[in-house]
């Protein structure tokens, strides 16, 4: 992935059609029981929020924006400015805003944030359909895209012993 990074100083801009450095979050209340998950309308299943760097080399940075754009939660904040994972995830191809995405890696970072579950939770049409808060024992019922459940098992547990680590 490294190299891939070095030989490609497109890696920033969605316009490398191979694969991209995108930014992503798994947001846990202050109680670490909950998950915060947007429904994806492409993908038709729950999952976290992010997005495409789109220039921006902080990857911190974009997963805050995403995370607020995304949910309509203001109060959210890095438990850690530490990467909580990184994973290089392919995306088939799909029509977005009318324009054909062919195939393409996301060489995704994921950071832990942590936010109010006060916050008015607001969705983001051309993106979700739903924003909510999930049990963490519960939240693997309501994700249907397979694929991702391990990547998301695997963010979760870490997140968790971060938490005890520190509790």
């Amino acid at each position: 992935m490294i190299k891939f990074i070095e030989r490609n100083p497109d890696i920033l801009l969605r316009e490398n059609l191979s694969a991209h450095l995108t930014s992503s979050a798994i947001i846990l209340n202050k109680s670490f029981d909950k998950v915060l998950f947007i429904h994806h309308n492409i993908y038709n299943s729950w999952g976290w929020v992010g997005g495409h760097n789109d220039g921006d080399p902080n990857c911190l940075k974009v997963t805050i924006k995403e995370a607020k754009e995304e949910t309509g939660v203001k109060n959210i904040y890095p438990y850690s400015e530490e990467i909580l994972g990184i994973d290089v995830i392919y995306v088939k191809n799909h029509i977005k805003k009318g324009e054909y995405i062919p195939d393409h890696l996301h060489l995704n970072v994921t950071y832990l944030l942590i936010a109010s579950e006060l916050d008015e939770l607001i969705s983001k049409p051309d993106e979700n359909s739903g924003v909510r808060w999930f049990d963490l024992e519960k939240v693997f019922d309501y994700i249907t895209e397979d694929r991702m459940k391990p990547i998301y098992k695997k963010l979760i547990d870490k997140a968790m012993v971060w938490y005890k680590k520190n509790a």
